[in-house]
């Protein structure tokens, strides 16, 4: 009875695999996407242009205070602001609030065809994403090329006690992310044998494995590169709005709480539904578990300690250069180590050397790598694997920067922001329902940052009209972008996984996955909505200096 309903699913869910295939795979490559996207806001935009589509808005303007006073200074500090209409000598405001009207501007005309001509090369250039994810991924990709990150996931699962090794894997899993191939090519195929090798089913090792790196895959208690690159990102909307630049931190505080709590609900999956429905293993005939070639364990050993010593290196130097008075990573004026701060500031840089330096040591000791040109080359193969990133990167620019000169964004927020102030729907209901349409349509577009480079400049002003801090919204966002990312068969790396499972079951499919996969998507949803909107409602900041509302 329990075999016939688990093959009925199966074929019912490959049915529906089917029909989800053939609808994603219509979805273009993202880069020509984003083509495809800008030629259709030209069209909306000169259509618009051409019927006179507009709106009036009260508009928030800093005034240049420190401007003014580096000016008074210059001139000997004779100048004070006087009222002429009131005879009365005044302070000058923080910001000033003025009525604008902002019409919608057409690309086909004059003045649209100047500026796609004339900033294509400055918006590239502008775009603050691409630094960061080279400087982050040059640290990154030394220790994932020197074998370091293979070498930390294999050393955990042979230490991890039977009791909890589930919950290691999985949060092994989530860390994972900091490099992104490590956790689905050499975790995934290490939690099936490390759940054979204890006496439990393979395929629920697999698949709790598989939760964490792509369930969870928006968060972690590390800064990860998808981090500075989503922040890049919504900075890059709020320059069109006036608002404050978010920091990497801005949610930093609810991806830890985050990371740790989907990481158990994952765990209970595991143990509760996946395990009891898979029953017991029974080997047929001998597997080959082994993930690749063999491994130097005493070179693996060396390395590891080499790097330690590296880490604890790194770790005093910034330790040194932050925590004392008037150290220099702490702001000039206040002191001050967490916010608009040096350090705050330098820390993609600060765990990119990290990985640097402890990604060489690792090398040295195992090694792996011999001398600096095999280094600078293990740099060469990372960026030279972010070719296809860094086009996309390229429409991606231009799709924001003419986005936001076409004024389409503006009209769109205002308007939206007024049916939305008219509907008086609490903010929490709109934060949970932008949840679901990003889980939704995860399935046919993959990818935490082209989504969300499609939706920063739409949302963002909205919700920020609402007084929902853009960090909120952000937040928001990786709820929704993650639990899809295991149903999803546009998921680059689902062949490889429906390989692993065959080695344990003959007739494995991406039926088997879904299957196996389906109860985490949806706990792991329902669990992190709920976390989202204690955390809301209760006004807890997402990270330093991040509140919930503006």
């Amino acid at each position: 009875m329990t075999s016939a309903a688990a093959t009925s699913t199966t074929k019912g869910s490959g049915t529906f695999l089917d029909k989800i295939e053939r609808l994603g795979n219509k979805v273009p490559n993202p880069t020509i996407m984003f083509v495809y996207l800008i030629l259709l806001i030209a069209i909306i935009s000169a259509i618009l242009s051409w019927v006179g589509v507009s709106v009036t808005d009260e508009v928030v303007t800093p005034v240049p205070t420190e401007q003014l006073q580096q000016l008074n200074d210059a001139l000997g500090g004779t100048l004070v602001p006087f009222d002429t209409n009131t005879d009365a000598f005044v302070t000058l405001p923080d910001y000033t609030v003025s009525e604008q009207t902002f019409a919608v501007r057409s690309l086909f005309s004059s003045d649209g065809i100047q500026f796609f001509f004339s900033s294509f090369v400055d918006n590239f250039a502008g775009f603050g994403v691409v630094a960061v994810t080279l400087v982050a991924m040059a640290g990154v990709g030394v220790a994932e090329q020197a074998g370091l990150m293979g070498a930390l996931i294999r050393k955990v699962v042979k230490v991890a006690p039977r009791w909890s090794l589930a919950f290691i894997l999985i949060f092994v899993g989530v860390l994972s992310s900091v490099a992104s191939d490590a956790g689905y090519l050499i975790l995934i195929p290490l939690a099936a044998a490390a759940f054979l090798s204890v006496g439990r089913h393979p395929l629920a090792g697999m698949a709790a494995a598989f939760a964490g790196v792509g369930a969870i895959f928006s968060v972690n208690v590390l800064i990860t590169p998808v981090d500075s690159m989503l922040t890049e990102i919504t900075n890059e909307a709020l320059g069109s709005i006036g608002l404050q630049p978010l920091t990497v931190t801005a949610n930093f505080f609810f991806s830890i709480a985050s990371s740790i709590l989907m990481a158990l609900i994952a765990v209970v999956v595991t143990v509760k539904i996946v395990e009891p429905r898979l029953g017991v293993y029974e080997m047929a005939e001998p597997v080959d578990v082994t993930t690749g070639e063999p491994v130097d364990d005493a070179g693996e050993a060396r390395g590891l300690r080499l790097s330690m010593w590296g880490l604890l290196v790194v770790a005093a130097i910034v330790l040194a250069l932050s925590l004392p008075p008037g150290a220099p990573l702490r702001d000039n004026a206040t002191g001050e180590l967490i916010g608009a701060t040096p350090f705050m500031a330098s820390l993609i840089f600060i765990i990119s050397l990290g990985f640097l330096v402890c990604g060489v040591c690792y090398g040295i000791g195992a090694n792996t790598l011999r001398g600096s040109n095999a280094v600078v080359g293990a740099i060469a193969k990372t960026f030279a694997g972010l070719g296809g990133l860094l086009i996309m990167f390229l429409m991606i620019s231009q799709f924001i920067a003419l986005f936001n000169w076409t004024n389409l964004p503006t009209v769109a927020a205002v308007e939206a922001a007024h049916v939305l102030e008219q509907a008086n729907v609490p903010a929490v209901v709109l934060l949970v329902a932008f949840v679901l349409v990003i889980f939704v349509l995860d399935m046919i577009l993959p990818g935490v940052v082209p989504k969300w480079a499609i939706f920063a400049p739409i949302f963002v002003p909205i919700f920020a009209s609402l007084d929902v801090a853009p960090q909120t919204l952000l937040a928001a966002y990786r709820v929704g972008d993650s639990p899809m990312n295991v149903l999803t068969p546009l998921m680059v790396y689902l062949p490889f996984i429906v390989t692993i499972a065959q080695r344990y079951k003959k007739n494995a499919g991406i039926g088997t996955i879904i299957a196996l996969m389906v109860p985490y998507t949806v706990w792991i949803l329902i669990g992190w909505i709920v976390l989202f909107a204690a955390w809301f409602l209760l006004g807890i900041p997402w990270g330093p200096g991040s509140p919930v509302s503006l």
